[in-house]
């Protein structure tokens, strides 16, 4: 019996077929056999594939679907790519998926490694032997940089096999944030879309691969083809194999609905990350390309790269309703191409995201009850830090009237938030961390009231432009507040840094503003972001990625950036980021939808994305940040430990642990801090209403074009 009934897919192109199908469905069932894939033995007798199981699920077809246009050679050679990949998932699992084999599958996954090196060791089992040739076959015709990329991708894909593992285990499903960000490094669509450049002769160039429309339409990429697997696979892994990795299943749990229900929600999610790359491709990346004035050749390969990602799309979803390997009895008789439905499902998603009518009366939001279980810490210097902060933010002009007067500025406190953050901080550090925040929140305020009544986002990127130059070797004058504030706190900050740790915190600084442009170009087009888009770029614009980078100053000698990438770390981290994020969203939900018009909040966004009521998204919003809380409690309880074991330094062990610890610090302050700061209180936001300290008015955010109609607050729902 069907788990469930399939949803209508966004499918807006249509898949075309690679001419050389036959060749290189020939081509590698002769090369799984050569490679010893078709006689791997399972543990409990039989083998892993049979030729006839190997012919059925047809890798070659999904290439050829969803590589058209590469010649003959190319196909063979991503196709066995392809085969390698779901041969190790199958093959690992088997393995050590019943056995529960711990030791011996890290054991397995290190040796597998070796074979991305340039003397590997002889080959043991086919997974090892199809790596080993397929490493000599493709590295060669590939730039470092490439190479490079894919090592990580192709690493993630085997390493993180072991969470899967773990989860397993301990009968233990994934929180929807924690899944998606694991999916991308466990689920290798990172790593196809390494091999969409491969496969389209159009490496991404270096200086561009990791900009955010890049990024973003490699993430998106990712996770469609992640989410479309999991709809058609959750048959297969979730009720007849018991596995626990899959995204119906986790919505599904998590909102606790029905399974039907639950892969509508993954289908409406993978439609808008469908859209999003659609977005990201037709107005990021030509606005990257001409402001970069990148030369014509590599705007080609971009084009051809976004091209190929596209194809990917339609001719995964033609070979995921043909292969056995999946639940798609009966769609394969589906029509094909843009159909209406395609056009309804797509416009119904766009129509919604672009509706939200600003500065609705939604009245002061309760405080809920948030699982927080650390204790809140002070440092002794919290009134000379409150002293000192006043003569800094007058020195700096912060406080001249125009966004922030003194009045406003010691209602918000920021060193009450700095004394908690940094409980143990010397007062300088308590007074930087402070300097740090005013600038931060200052910022966060002035680009909506600078930029945003006129929409004038080239002007917004100028001043971007400058406070990036004044992080340089040769910062230009600082002339007005927002670059006073940045060129100080630079200098005390970078001064002495070594040159690695100075380059990861600057990008942190640029991120955070370039975010608040981001933010700009949404208000301009009245688009609510997409859920994961929100989350992921909500950690930029509080400042949490940064705040991140700053703590790690202190120890950039003692612990490499790897360690902080890896999934324990990063997990953490991010954990605690959308903990205080969402903190700030409940607690300021009334001043940015009411007060401000705003868009960003993750209430919004869920109540846009499910369509639900404000205080059915608030609860899901809760839930969310407790299930964040209670997994940063079980990476500290289980993954945390196993790492410093692993690492095996004592003193790389001691500064881990520090900054697990200032986590929880960073958490219980600004949940503290939020408690009592008079910046989201109805009663301050009204006095505010009225002073009109800003000579902008308040209606500054209003989309413009819009009639009276259109701004009328619609009723609370």
């Amino acid at each position: 019996m069907k788990a469930f009934t399939m949803p209508d897919f966004y499918v807006p192109y249509p898949a075309r077929l690679n001419p050389h199908l036959e060749r290189s469905h020939a081509h590698t069932m002769a090369w799984a056999k050569e490679m010893g894939m078709l006689d791997a033995p399972k543990p409990g007798g039989g083998v892993v594939w049979t030729a006839e199981e190997l012919d059925r699920m047809d890798y070659a077809l999904m290439c050829a679907y969803t590589h058209p246009d590469c010649d003959g050679p190319a196909l063979d050679l991503v196709t066995d790519w392809y085969v390698w990949v779901f041969f190790f998932d199958d093959h690992f699992l088997e393995l050590f998926k019943h056995s529960r084999d711990f030791t011996g599958a890290q054991k397995y996954l290190d040796r597998l490694e070796l074979f991305m090196t340039a003397t590997p060791p002889e080959p043991e089992n086919p997974a090892e032997a199809g790596l080993k040739n397929l490493w000599e076959r493709t590295i060669p015709q590939m730039s470092d940089d490439w190479r490079e990329r894919f090592v990580v991708s192709t690493r993630n894909l085997m390493v993180e096999s072991m969470w899967e593992l773990e989860n397993i285990d301990r009968g233990r499903v994934a929180n929807p944030i924690e899944y998606v960000q694991m999916r991308r490094r466990v689920g290798g669509a990172p790593w196809s879309a390494n091999l969409v450049e491969f496969a389209a002769g159009a490496e991404i160039p270096a200086h561009l691969a990791a900009t955010r429309p890049l990024q973003v339409l490699c993430d998106t990429f990712s996770d469609a083809v992640h989410l479309r697997n999991d709809l058609f696979s959750y048959q297969r892994e979730v009720a007849e194999e018991g596995e626990n990795s899959n995204a119906v299943l986790v919505l599904e749990r998590f909102l606790g609905i029905t399974t039907q229900e639950a892969a509508e929600r993954v289908n409406d999610l993978l439609t808008s990350r469908l859209q999003q790359f659609e977005t990201t491709a037709l107005t990021e990346v030509p606005v990257l390309l001409a402001d970069q004035a990148i030369p014509p050749h590599e705007q080609a390969a971009v084009a051809l790269y976004a091209k190929g990602l596209q194809d990917w799309q339609s001719g995964g979803h033609e070979w995921h309703m043909r292969s056995s390997r999946y639940m798609n009895e009966g769609m394969v008789s589906k029509p094909k191409g843009l159909g209406m439905s395609t056009l309804r499902i797509g416009a119904e998603k766009r129509v919604r995201q672009h509706s939200h009518v600003p500065f609705e009366r939604v009245g002061p939001q309760p405080v809920p009850e948030f699982h927080l279980p650390y204790v809140l810490r002070m440092s002794p210097h919290l009134d000379a830090a409150r002293r000192y902060s006043i003569g800094w933010v007058k020195e700096m002009g912060i406080v001249d009237g125009t966004i922030w007067d003194e009045p406003r500025f010691k209602g918000i406190d920021l060193a009450h938030c700095a004394a908690m953050i940094n409980a143990d901080g010397t007062l300088d550090e308590v007074c930087l961390t402070t300097d740090w925040l005013s600038w931060g929140t200052y910022g966060d305020d002035y680009y909506p009231v600078a930029f945003g009544a006129t929409r004038d986002i080239p002007r917004a990127k100028a001043l971007n432009a400058r406070l990036k130059l004044l992080m340089g070797d040769a910062p230009p004058v600082p002339v007005e507040p927002m670059e006073k504030g940045l060129a100080d706190l630079w200098r005390r900050t970078a001064g002495d840094l070594p040159e690695r740790a100075r380059a990861g915190f600057r990008k942190s600084v640029e991120d955070m503003i370039d975010s608040w442009v981001w933010e700009l170009e949404n208000q301009a087009a009245n688009r609510i972001p997409d859920p994961i888009e929100y989350i992921e770029m909500r950690r930029r614009t509080f400042g949490s990625d940064m705040t991140a980078s700053l703590a790690r100053l202190a120890s950039a000698e003692v612990v490499q950036d790897e360690i902080y990438q890896t999934r324990v770390m990063r997990e953490l981290e991010t954990a605690a980021q959308d903990y205080a994020c969402f903190t700030n969203d409940l607690f300021s939900y009334q001043k940015e939808i009411e007060f401000e018009g705003e868009l960003h909040n993750i209430v919004l966004v869920v109540e846009n994305f499910l369509d639900v009521d404000r205080v059915t998204a608030r609860a899901i919003v809760l839930d969310l940040m407790n299930e964040r809380m209670r997994q940063f409690e079980h990476i500290l309880a289980n993954g945390l430990p196993a790492l410093l074991a692993m690492i095996g330094d004592p003193e790389v062990g001691r500064v881990l642990e520090s900054h697990a610890a200032m986590l929880k610090d960073w958490m219980a302050g600004i949940m503290e801090w939020h408690r009592r700061c008079v910046r989201y209180q109805e009663p301050e936001l009204l006095r505010l209403r009225g002073e009109s300290l800003s000579p902008l008015p308040l209606l500054r955010l209003l989309p413009s074009g819009l009639g009276t109609s259109a701004v009328r607050p619609r009723a609370a729902r």
